[in-house]
């Protein structure tokens, strides 16, 4: 006789066939979303329909009102002009003229045997490279004695003339082939290896363990006391950013090859000279952005890692666009066309669009306007994207990419909102991620750091770097004004000696400047 004990009851077979279900749906969602990511488009761009909330875009707001005839359609043509385009990119370049004149005897007219006088010049523009050429430069100083001291068999002195100290005792190393490896490495992405190629091409054989020694010496005797004069400068300001990503560094005590690093990165504000600072720890931990930013009293830009939490004195700020980007991804993951404005995922959009379509309006506001207007305009949206948020949450399931979505904005909340208290805040934290991009696409050429040496050093050239492009500066000749200076500098460890060799000192030299002339 059947044992019904053991038989599944229909209760119990509806509820494993919808856990099943909802398993599936989990997986078809990952697998669609990792379909788009690697072959769809990487834009988180939003169809123009979606940009608005319906419940704050009435129609009546843009029908045209009663009485009123709709506007008429006008359509003009402007002639496209490049040459003054043309004009204005070359004319912070130098000039070669090169003149093109007939021989004199050639300065005959063919129909009368005249002479031919200029009448008027044709002229045509090229840019012309000049590629990088290595050079030798002999400091020779002269020694000086007095020929009556040493007749008369007097002690005889002996004067040296004066010459700048070196950037690197004892090395072939100048300003300029550090401030070039430096730039070509942390610039433009070019590995060690293939600069020795490129060295070699030139005509001179420089190792690439040759160029890491002169970085790593360069960049902790004369980079580190910039970068710590831009940490003091960094914690007295009011509005931070902050962010991290992996680096994997090959020997590392305690750790193996394979193991994870970190790079913390700090940030100032909007409103404020940029500073931009990288910091090299070995692991995740919170304990590095509360030890880093020790001292500072202000608002902190984040996204959702907890670790940040133990940053003391900080109110930390979160990213809309983070929560932004969970919608997009939930969309991208539906069975039904992306972007649809009617689903749930398409709604949870639909409320960040809107807050960010405020923040363009607000571009240039003071902060005393955007405040204000945040008040009036960003608050309402938030307050129905709360109300929202609390109504879905029991309707999605949890582990869904809708359900993190949602859970994600519930969590984040008191950092969501804490854009509304001071203007100077932003509504993201994309200005850190923007900042960091630099590195990550460096690593994918590099790869990995040698030693943790090697990787505080890294730290330190990426951050006075990518802080000196932030201030309008050519890193290869701030690099190599820095390299210049600094070691004829009585301690090159004063902070407030390194004041005017700061990347927003006013005191740089023009040719430090992009594009100056």
């Amino acid at each position: 006789m059947e044992n019904r004990a053991d038989t599944p009851t229909i209760e119990a077979l509806e509820q494993q066939i919808a856990e099943l279900s909802a398993k599936l749906k989990w997986y078809e969602e990952q697998f669609r979303l990792a379909q788009h990511k690697r072959f769809g488009a990487s834009s988180e761009q939003t169809h123009p329909d979606q940009m608005e909330l319906n419940l704050f875009n009435e129609a009546e707001v843009l029908a045209t009102p009663a009485g009123e005839q709709p506007p008429m359609e006008q359509i003009t043509y402007a002639r496209r002009k490049t040459s003054g385009k043309r004009e204005a990119d070359l004319s912070n370049l130098p000039v070669e003229t090169v003149t093109y004149t007939l021989e004199e005897g050639e300065q005959v007219c063919a129909c009368c045997g005249g002479s031919l006088h200029e009448m008027s010049t044709e002229t045509r523009s090229e840019i012309a490279v000049v590629p990088p050429q290595v050079k030798v430069i002999r400091h020779v100083r002269q020694v000086y004695a007095c020929r009556r001291c040493e007749r008369e068999e007097i002690q005889t002195p002996i004067i040296t003339a004066p010459i700048p100290k070196p950037v690197y005792p004892g090395s072939l190393a100048s300003p300029s082939s550090l401030a070039y490896v430096m730039s070509q490495k942390y610039v433009d992405g070019l590995p060690l290896y293939r600069q020795e190629q490129q060295f070699a091409r030139l005509g001179y054989t420089l190792s690439r363990q040759t160029m890491a020694n002169w970085m790593i010496y360069g960049a902790e005797q004369w980079l580190a006391p910039i970068v710590a004069a831009m940490k003091a400068y960094l914690l007295r300001q009011e509005a931070l950013h902050a962010d991290e990503t992996t680096l994997q560094v090959l020997r590392e005590p305690g750790k193996s090859a394979e193991s994870t690093s970190y790079l913390w990165l700090y940030r100032t504000g909007r409103g404020v000279s940029p500073a931009v600072i990288y910091d090299y720890q070995k692991t995740r931990g919170g304990e590095h952005p509360r030890n880093f930013l020790s001292g500072f009293k202000g608002y902190l830009h984040v996204d959702g890692y907890p670790g940040y939490h133990k940053v003391a004195g900080a109110t930390l700020v979160g990213c809309w666009a983070h929560a932004r980007r969970k919608y997009d991804e939930a969309l991208k993951a539906a069975p039904q066309a992306k972007g649809q404005s009617e689903t749930v995922a398409g709604q949870g959009l639909a409320y960040c669009n809107a807050l960010f379509a405020i923040e363009r309006d607000l571009k240039d506001a003071t902060p005393e306007e955007r405040h204000a207007e945040r008040q009036k305009r960003s608050l309402p949206v938030v307050e129905a994207y709360s109300a929202w948020l609390r109504q879905q949450r029991s309707r999605t399931l949890p582990k869904s990419l809708l359900g993190q979505a949602i859970a994600y904005s519930l969590n984040q909340w008191e950092k969501l909102t804490a854009f509304l208290k001071d203007g100077r805040l932003e509504i993201d934290n994309k200005r850190s991620e923007r900042s960091i991009k630099p590195f990550v696409i460096g690593r994918k050429n590099w790869l990995f750091a040698n030693t943790p040496r090697g990787a505080k050093a890294s730290a330190a050239i990426y951050s006075v770097i990518e802080t000196a492009k932030e201030n309008g500066l050519h890193p290869f000749q701030y690099l190599k004004y820095l390299f210049e200076q600094l070691p004829q500098l009585p301690d090159s460890q004063d902070l407030e000696a390194l004041e005017p060799f700061l990347p927003w000192s006013s005191s740089l030299p023009l040719t430090c400047h992009v594009f100056s002339s």
